[in-house]
């Protein structure tokens, strides 16, 4: 009964019309575990866990894209302890989670967006594992956004845009080049803070804005709908006016 509730509740809010593309930068996780008197890799871990709770909601609502920013270019410059932490959480994921993560049932594409050059060879193919046992899914694209800075992102894409002799760079022309090809409609960032962080500066010229204090580790079910019906408050107009 409790279910069939539920799947009720996800259909009444579909019906107001959700994000195409929905971006999260996923912030707070050592904030999170520091008041609670835990390491900050607790809080890595807890917010790894939550990423796949937030991907199945946003696919039953009918999301075609979630981005998160999970590790970014300037991340690096972390201690290395964490960094190195934070490397292994891929594999952490995959392990908890490697009956259900890759299967038909959840129907989930994952992909890897960002760079790749300075992550070993194993992190290479655990991404590659990733992507090709669910490219053929049909539901919710999952861009983890690991190792990733838009900067770096326009950078090689201009480059190739000029190794292929293009002319014209407006952003419909640049999209196609980039890691994350598909317009942002609403950009969730977690944990208080209210900067994009060099986070899709292109992809969200026109998406709405969307800032709560909850830290990433807490931000459930409950906190997406609530963000999703304030999205549905919004009048979108991409520099026009209402008529």
């Amino acid at each position: 009964m409790e279910k069939k509730h539920a799947n009720k509740k996800i259909e009444k809010l579909k019906k107001g019309g959700v994000p195409k593309h929905l971006a999260i930068i996923l912030d707070g996780n050592g904030r999170w575990a520091r008041k609670r008197g835990m390491p900050r890799t607790y809080g890595h871990q807890v917010g790894a866990n939550n990423i796949l709770k937030i991907a199945r909601l946003a696919d039953s609502l009918g999301i075609k894209y979630l981005t998160l920013y999970a590790f970014s270019t300037e991340n690096w410059s972390r201690p290395k302890e964490e960094v190195d932490y934070l490397m292994k959480l891929p594999f952490e994921l995959y392990e908890r989670n490697k009956k259900t993560l890759l299967s038909d049932e959840h129907n989930i594409v994952i992909k890897q967006v960002g760079r790749r050059s300075k992550f070993s060879k194993e992190l290479n193919e655990l991404f590659d594992k990733f992507y090709n046992e669910t490219k053929h899914h049909t539901g919710l694209t999952l861009n983890l956004a690991f190792d990733y800075g838009s900067s770096v992102e326009i950078d090689e894409a201009i480059k190739k845009m000029i190794k292929d002799q293009k002319d014209s760079f407006l952003i419909e022309d640049v999209l196609p080049y980039l890691y994350v090809k598909e317009p942002v409609d609403f950009l969730i960032r977690t944990s208080g803070e209210q900067r994009l962080s060099n986070f899709l500066l292109l992809q969200c010229s026109y998406a709405e804005f969307y800032f709560t204090k909850k830290h990433w580790p807490a931000f459930n079910k409950q906190e997406l709908i609530k963000a999703i019906k304030e999205y549905q408050k919004r009048e979108r107009r991409f520099g026009g006016l209402k008529r």
